[in-house]
């Protein structure tokens, strides 16, 4: 079934109402009573907002869709015909030459490198996927091992390249480093570094003709965009002072990463023209769309409003996905088992990074065990109410990883399943699987 731009747009001028999510789960559960779990859900009017609102935080700098927290085609399409959304940023290549076969994706661009070489020869012979899709490099290794791997393809047109710039914040003192404050991604992280790696992908060819072209750049301000300033850990005054310090780090280091790409923007158009320069993330709209050398924005978790982004002061995302569990035991009184549960995010380990149950409320993990492979524990008073197969609902940490656990996303309006559309199928649902 397939899930249209005016579903999705019907949200857009809106804004995000007090308290939202409160009844989500409650109607979820009503809604799929009688459906086998586990099973995840998409809330239309939530995921409308939604994306309402990261255009909003945009200030009318265009948004380029990280496919990696969607890992849905269905919803891709629908967000992408929203005025404002604009091209893919794909997290591997695979997935971009799947996507770039499909006329609603016309502009990939792979956010981090790849070393796929049957992958790299295949976009390098195919003429429409090699107008469709931008890789990332950072490195003349890089470009040594892509020189190696396409030395027998024949080419229509050179590789469509873009360089990674180094977002992170090395504070210092009397002009000495103190500190990395980030993710460790590209070793790119001045005009001089820049250009030399301009210079020689300029430089390579096959005969007379040019192995390569660069045509974009991409710094993204991890430690702002995906870092929350306003931890809840039930510590109010730990919280407050942590949030103060966490603000002081993302002021300082939003002004230097919009100098500092400013200037490496700057030295690139001496010695080439660059079609798009891509920052920030959902976290850092609104803070990256006023660097005046970005020319379009990165956002995609922000559409689906996972737990990570509970905590920012400057936006409020609805929660529109979530998944369902069937309570299989009762280890003890005031305490039930689900079946499975243990879909954990990527990133560093912590609680923050496990699914919260959302439903019943009054539900909680156990410390000693936390969410598991197959079975994960809960207590609470709502326990001593719930039976065997009943459904526990929880939210997940991260966007899109919830679709590596199931086939489909059932599309919910108003608390309803939607005859019209019933379900949209994910990545794993059409028998891909990138990561």
């Amino acid at each position: 079934m397939k899930l249209s731009g005016p579903d999705v747009a019907r949200g857009l001028a809106g804004t995000l109402p007090a308290g939202a999510g409160a009844e989500t789960w409650r109607l979820a559960d009503a809604a799929c009573a009688r459906m086998p779990t586990p099973l995840a859900v998409l809330d239309l009017p939530a995921l409308s907002r939604n994306a309402g609102s990261l255009l909003s935080r945009a200030h009318g700098v265009p948004i380029r869709v990280a496919s990696k927290s969607i890992r849905s085609r269905e919803v891709l399409r629908a967000v992408l015909a929203q005025d404002g959304y604009s091209g893919i940023l794909a997290f591997t290549l695979p997935e971009a030459l799947w996507l770039a076969a499909d006329d609603a994706f016309t502009d990939i661009v792979v956010a981090y490198p790849t070393a796929d070489g049957p992958a790299l020869r295949a976009l390098a012979g195919d003429p429409l996927a090699a107008s469709r899709v931008t890789l990332m490099v950072d490195s003349a290794e890089q470009l040594d091992w892509m020189e190696a791997s396409l030395a027998d393809v024949r080419r229509a047109a050179p590789v469509r390249l873009s360089l990674d710039l180094d977002a992170s914040w090395r504070p210092s003192v009397a002009g000495r480093p103190v500190g990395h404050i980030g993710v460790r991604r590209s070793p790119v992280r001045s005009g001089a570094d820049a250009v030399r790696l301009a210079l020689d992908i300029a430089s390579r060819t096959q005969g007379t003709r040019r192995l390569f072209t660069l045509v974009g750049l991409m710094a993204y301000e991890a430690q702002i965009a995906g870092l929350q300033d306003t931890p809840h850990t039930g510590n109010r005054v730990a919280d407050l002072a942590k949030s103060q310090l966490l603000k002081q780090i993302q002021r300082s280091s939003m002004a230097e990463v919009a100098g500092r790409r400013g200037d490496v923007v700057a030295a690139l158009r001496n010695v080439t023209e660059l079609e798009f320069v891509n920052g920030g993330g959902t976290g850092s709209l609104e803070l990256t769309a006023a660097d005046g050398s970005v020319t379009e924005l990165a956002a995609g978790s922000g559409l689906f409003g996972p737990t990570l982004f509970d905590g920012y002061s400057r936006f409020t995302p609805e929660p529109a996905v979530g998944f369902a569990v069937p309570v299989v035991r009762r280890p003890a009184p005031g305490m039930v088992t689900v079946l499975g549960g243990g879909w954990i995010a990527s990133g560093p380990h912590g609680a923050d990074r496990s699914p919260v149950p959302v439903h019943p409320p009054g539900l909680s993990l156990l410390g000693a065990e936390g969410a598991g492979e197959v079975q994960t524990p809960l207590r609470g008073a709502a326990a001593a109410g719930l039976r065997i197969g009943d459904k526990v609902w929880f939210r997940h940490a991260k966007s899109g990883e919830v679709c590596e656990h199931v086939d489909a996303l059932e599309v919910l309006d108003g608390g309803h399943r939607v005859g019209t559309v019933g379900t949209v199928p994910t990545y794993r649902g059409e028998g891909k699987a990138f990561v």
